[in-house]
């Protein structure tokens, strides 16, 4: 709309040719980019006519530091507007919204760095001038408390953002990630999260192996099969993903199964349709019904690849191990398979979530059994990974037990977290998402609606952080009366990032019958095990010499 010729990724060398006046950067302020941006300026030519004027846009923020960086490499004084670019949370789905900020978790923990707080609060400040003051707001742990903190000072210092909007929200629950650091670790069984396990999910779209998606015809004998991965977006504007992306994987099949039925019933109509009027009625569903065939086509792919991968013996194994684990079996002593895998050179971070996963089941290991898994995971993966093993202890994932005792168990027991009964197929708890484990931190979503966190003070107080509740004044009028039937809303946010399978139990929590509350759910980054410990490994260069 706003005569924008192309839109390029930022990468070094020569900027492509355009026949345009402006350019403009938009970038996150880092400083690795300011040094492609640099390259980009420098390589310009400046004796070409007519000559392309520079502007750049930081997201969210300005940074002084990268301008500084610009000024010392001698273009700063190229670009004639510089300016930034507030994009806080961004909707990833009707029910879903991130900042997309993947170093926030790190920045946090590690770095006591609180940039990403600020952006998640003025986030929530904006979402409020659009949808309402949301009236209460409960939270647990030491980040939460923060963007608490920030959202009652802004309110303060800006009187205007009293607003006379009826309120969408009836409570905000800040979750820090740090208060449930075992679910990500382990590995999620929701349709959606083992895409995102296997193949990671950027930003809704996956990338997948394109042999299974070429359109096979008779007689070629697969001369020459596509190269490229294949490329889907991912969201519930798609009905049939809408319908299987929060299933357990198990339960998958059986849906695409019907799904084929149906559909080939409903092109066999056209055998039928006799007179101008159905032919034209068939014609007229036909887009839709081709649709609709080829999302089952993908999805039946999609779910043919993750197959090959979920009945392998590694997958089981691992699974296993992990299973017993969050049961609570054998987590105080060195496990026989993270040892296998260590010696067969698995990869890293496959060790790493489970080591890290076996310490926060058993509130940090023994110090023998840490010092035995650091060491045999240095003498095999190198010693450069001291300090990601650092890093892990900082963040609280692989520590040794300070307090002498375990409070897992009693966690686990309170909060229910372990099902042993659990139904795949019509699942009657959120655990279906782990295939017995339901997650910490829904649980304390699920349990804050009813009956409210007071029953499980003694447990809240065993998690890391404070746990406090607000109330914010809403202009009389605006107070809600609720009708009868009428649903609580509750926004979920996630400090320092939020799985697939959270979501999926969140929106399972939405559709119970008798729940009573519906949920939207806001995070810093949707996360899994892999990328949360890679965001947390030091990259260190080999020496030069």
């Amino acid at each position: 709309e706003h005569e924008v010729e192309k839109m390029f990724t930022l990468k070094p060398g020569r900027l492509p040719q355009a026949d345009v006046k402006n350019i403009i950067f938009f970038v996150r302020p880092k400083l690795e980019l300011m040094d492609i941006i640099t390259d980009n300026v420098l390589r310009e030519d400046r004796g070409r006519s007519p000559q392309r004027d520079f502007h750049i846009l930081f997201v969210p923020r300005r940074s002084l530091l990268c301008e500084q960086w610009l000024k010392e490499q001698g273009v700063l004084g190229s670009f004639i507007h510089r300016e930034q670019y507030s994009l806080d949370l961004i909707p990833f789905d009707g029910d879903l919204l991130s900042m997309e900020s993947e170093s926030a978790f790190k920045e946090c923990y590690l770095e006591s760095d609180q940039t990403s707080l600020y952006h998640a609060a003025k986030g929530l400040m904006t979402l409020q001038a659009l949808y309402g003051t949301i009236p209460q707001i409960f939270g647990k742990g030491e980040c939460a408390r923060h963007v608490a903190n920030m959202m009652i000072r802004m309110k303060r210092e800006f009187p205007g953002s009293q607003n006379s909007i009826f309120p969408v929200f009836d409570t905000l629950l800040l979750l820090d990630r740090n208060v449930d650091l075992l679910t990500p670790l382990a590995t999620q069984l929701t349709y959606e999260g083992l895409i995102d396990e296997i193949y990671g999910i950027q930003n809704t779209y996956v990338k997948l192996p394109p042999e299974k998606f070429a359109p096979k015809k008779q007689g070629e004998g697969g001369k020459d099969l596509p190269t490229e991965p294949k490329k889907l977006q991912l969201n519930s504007a798609e009905e049939l993903y809408a319908e299987i992306r929060d299933k357990n994987f198990n339960a998958v099949g059986s849906v695409l199964s019907k799904k084929a039925k149906i559909i080939s019933a409903a092109f066999e109509e056209r055998h039928h349709a006799k007179t101008v009027g159905e032919i034209k009625q068939f014609v007229s569903q036909l887009p839709h019904m081709q649709a609709a065939r080829s999302s089952l086509a993908n999805h039946t792919s999609i779910a043919e690849l993750i197959k090959d991968i979920t009945t392998s013996e590694d997958f089981f194994d691992n699974l296993t191990v992990e299973q017993e684990f969050m049961s609570g079996i054998d987590t105080d002593k060195v496990n026989n398979y993270i040892e296998d895998c260590i010696a067969q050179k698995h990869p890293l971070i496959k060790i790493l979530r489970l080591v890290c996963l076996q310490s926060v089941c058993n509130s940090g290991l023994k110090q023998k059994v840490l010092d035995y898994y650091k060491r045999e995971i240095l003498q095999t993966y190198g010693y450069e990974h001291i300090l990601t093993l650092n890093n892990l202890e900082k963040a609280g994932l692989l520590k040794p037990q300070t307090s002498g005792r375990n409070n897992y168990p009693t966690i686990r027991k309170t909060l229910r977290l372990w099902m042993d009964d659990v139904n795949e197929q019509n699942p009657n708890d959120i655990s279906y998402v782990y295939s017995g484990y339901a997650p910490l931190s829904v649980r304390l979503a699920q349990l804050l609606a009813r009956p409210g966190w007071r029953s499980i003070e003694e447990v809240l107080k065993m998690l890391p952080g404070p746990h406090f509740e607000e109330r914010q004044q809403l202009p009389t009028g605006l107070q809600k009366k609720r009708q009868h039937g009428e649903n609580r809303v509750t926004l979920v946010f996630f400090l320092g990032g939020v799985t697939y399978a959270e979501i999926a139990a969140l929106r399972f929590l939405s559709q119970m019958e008798d729940g009573g509350t519906e949920y939207v759910i806001a995070t810093t980054k949707l996360i899994n095990g892999t990328s949360w410990i890679k965001s947390l490994m030091e990259k260190l260069e080999p020496a030069p010499f």
